[in-house]
Parts: C-alpha cells; structure tokens; sequence
C-alpha cells in the first residue's frame, strides 16, 4: 500500500470546475465512507476549501482509481476533469501535503487559515473512522513542521490573506471607507478576518448576514455591527456598498434579480462585491450588471502578488525545512517494509529457540551436566540461527552476486576492521 494525492486547485483549475469538485459539510463523511469502502483504498481524508479539493489516501500501488471515483462522486465525466488534475505519489504527496498545510501552496503565500483547515479535515477523516496508522502518522508530522515553519520563519509575519486583498481591493475603489457600508455574508474565519481588516481602515457601518443569526450576532457584536438573517438579504442589500461573501453553501445566495433590484434603491450607486465561497455565493451574471464590480477568489490573485514580496525569503526557507521533513518521513514510511521481515525472523528464530530449549531440558531430565547441556544449547542454537544465512551468503558469492555480501557485512557488521601494524 502506498500514500497518494489527487487534487485539483487554484493554479490547476479554475473556479468553475473548483466548485463543481467540493465536499461541503453535509457530504463529505458519506464521501469519505464511499471512498474506504473500495476494496483498494484503506485510509482517506478529503480537504475541500475555496482553493483546493484535495484526497489523501493509502491505496494500492496505482492510483487506485481515485480519479474516476472523483468524477463518478460528483457525477461528472473524467475528461472533463482531466487536465485539471494532479496525481502524487508517498514521497511527492507527502511534500505536497507538508506545502499545503505550511501555506507554501495557497494563493496567498503563507496564509494561516489552511492549516486550521488541514486540521479540521484530518479531525473530520478521524471521527468518520477513515484514518488509520499512517496517515495519523502523516498528519501528525504535517501539524509539527508547519507549527515549526511558522516559529521558525516570517513567513507569517505579512498581513497577507484573501479577506486582507479583498480589502486592499475595496480601498481603491472606494477611498474613504468611513463613509461605506459593509455587508458579510458567512460568518467563519475568513469572514471573521475581512471584518477585522475592515474595521481597522475605518469602514463606516458593517452588517453581518448568516443562516444562523446567532453566529452572525455574535460577529457583529465584537466589531459594533449589526446582525441580520439570511432571509432578510433582500431589504438589507441596498444598504451595502461593499459585499464579502463566503459561506459553504451549494447554491447561490445573490441572484442577479435581487441585485437589480438593489441598484434601483441605491440610484445606481456603486457596489463592490467580492465572492471568496467556492461554490460561489453570487450568481457569475451579477457582473454583467452596470455599477457592479465583481471579484471572485481567481480575481483577487493580483492585488495579492503585490503583496507577497516579504514573504519570499521565509518561503525559500520553509521550502528547505519541507524537504528535510519530507525525507525524515518518507525514511520512517520505507523502514515499515522491514516489520514485516523482522517479524518472520523473530518469530523463526523463537521457535528454534523453544525447540533447542525443550532438547536441553529433556537431556537434564535424563541426568546429563549442566554443563553439557549448556554447550550443547549454545552451540546447536548457533548453528541453526547461522545455518540458512550462511548457506546462502556462500551461493550468492558463487553466482558473483557480490552485492549480497556487502548488503550482509552492512546487516551484521561482521567485518573486522584491519589491524593496525
């Protein structure tokens, strides 16, 4: 069994295959048992964020047709998927995985949030009761060097993310946030960050929308806003000049119709809206709208780059701590290989131990010395623990297979290093 990666993200797809490859909440448990049941997948967690849909698993050699169980879970074809993704196999997919979670992978370099996200697909994974061994090794590994890269490098150390460039967006469209109305839709961390951002450049008024008002509450509370339900979207998106949104749910939230209507209240004054939510929360047609500056996650992929270049440098380094990690795993994934050998030894030279052993005690029995009984313990012991390995060495050196010996004199350390004279 080996560990593989299948995935497809921000620089291989984008955002209209990205969302049609999502795992919400409600289905990725059911997708995660779909997945451990096929005879040639033993342990499975699926991330599934705004930028990636990634599966880790430990299947057979090959991929274990993890990308036509992919396509066929989301009813799609193959081909249509194809050239979007990518396949990665023990070493490769545990660097890949070390990348994701330390932020070197992400659209924004560095960001935080992925390894809250790594962390909460792992606990999904395990809670559904498709992790086993190795990938609980694996996870395990990922969360100490991305907590070592975060205290090790400044990789973090930017206020670079997704919620800070769709900001950075907003104040040049709008240059006097005091004066503008922001309108959040979701309520998770991405959300929680636009807010902040917001509320430190001085944004005049934020409302907070969700399907749970209790969570929107409790948002709109720490930064003086007001808190409303998704229900009431309609009479409440005239008010807002700046809209972020990001929820999880499969379906739009902002029809173009219900944005039409908004601009007529306002007298067509302008509205800035961001969708971060893969799959998207606003209907694409709202951009054809007059007055509407639309920006989806793909978007926002240059006002981000202009501020990555003080990340450059802690990324060189983490990238080193990532390869050196890589190999200290992949070292302890190839020594597994040897249980198994190790295993069989031990449990053949017990019972040449336990047979010699009953031998000595039937010869005490029958008055023989102990001391007698002990030579011959020791030495018919020796001989038969030495016995194969000895004849075979022996063959091996007839055939010329010479590497035999050197692998052996590495196994045993039998070599006596040459005399001094």
């Amino acid at each position: 069994m080996s560990i593989h990666a299948l995935g497809v993200n921000h620089k291989t797809a984008p955002v209209e295959i990205r969302e049609r490859l999502t795992f919400g909440p409600d289905i990725i448990c059911e997708a995660l048992i779909s997945l451990v049941s096929r005879d040639d997948v033993s342990e499975a967690v699926i991330l599934s964020t705004c930028n990636r849909t990634e599966i880790y698993c430990v299947c057979n050699p090959d991929d274990g047709g993890l990308s036509d169980w992919l396509a066929g879970y989301h009813g799609l074809d193959l081909a249509a998927i194809e050239g979007s993704l990518y396949r990665l196999h023990d070493e490769e997919a545990v660097a890949q995985l070390l990348r994701v979670a330390s932020g070197l992978d992400s659209m924004v370099l560095g960001e935080p949030q992925i390894l809250g996200q790594v962390k909460s697909a792992f606990q999904t994974a395990q809670d559904t009761g498709t992790v086993k061994k190795l990938l609980c090794r694996l996870f395990q590994h990922t969360f100490s060097v991305a907590k070592q890269i975060r205290t090790d490098t400044a990789i973090g150390n930017s206020p670079v993310s997704v919620a800070f460039a769709a900001v950075s967006l907003a104040r040049q469209i709008f240059a006097d946030l005091s004066q503008q109305t922001a309108l959040l839709i979701g309520a998770g961390e991405t959300i929680e960050l636009a807010a902040r951002h917001l509320s430190q450049h001085g944004i005049g008024r934020i409302l907070v929308a969700n399907r749970t008002l209790e969570r929107a509450h409790n948002l709109a509370m720490e930064f003086n806003g007001f808190a409303i339900a998704l229900t009431e979207l309609a009479t409440h998106l005239p008010e807002a000049d700046i809209i972020i949104s990001s929820t999880a749910s499969p379906l739009p939230i902002l029809g173009k119709g219900a944005v039409e209507s908004a601009l007529k209240k306002r007298k067509h004054r302008p509205m800035f809206m961001v969708d971060i939510a893969v799959p998207r929360d606003i209907e694409a047609e709202v951009a054809e709208l007059s007055d509407v500056y639309l920006y989806t996650v793909d978007d926002l992929d240059e006002v981000i780059q202009e501020n990555l270049r003080s990340r450059q440098e802690a990324a060189e380094q983490a990238q080193e701590i990532v390869e050196l990690q890589t190999k200290e795993f992949s070292g302890w994934l190839r020594s597994l290989h040897a249980v198994d050998v190790i295993l069989d030894y031990r449990t053949a030279a017990e019972r040449m131990r336990d047979e010699v052993l009953k031998r000595s005690q039937r010869m005490i029995e029958n008055g023989k010395s102990p001391d007698e009984v002990l030579k011959f313990l020791a030495h018919t012991l020796t001989n038969k623990l030495l016995h194969a390995p000895s004849s075979n060495l022996r063959q091996a050196c007839f055939e010329g297979q010479s590497e035999v010996l050197e692998a052996a004199n590495a196994l045993f350390q039998v070599k006596q290093p040459p005399k001094a004279p």
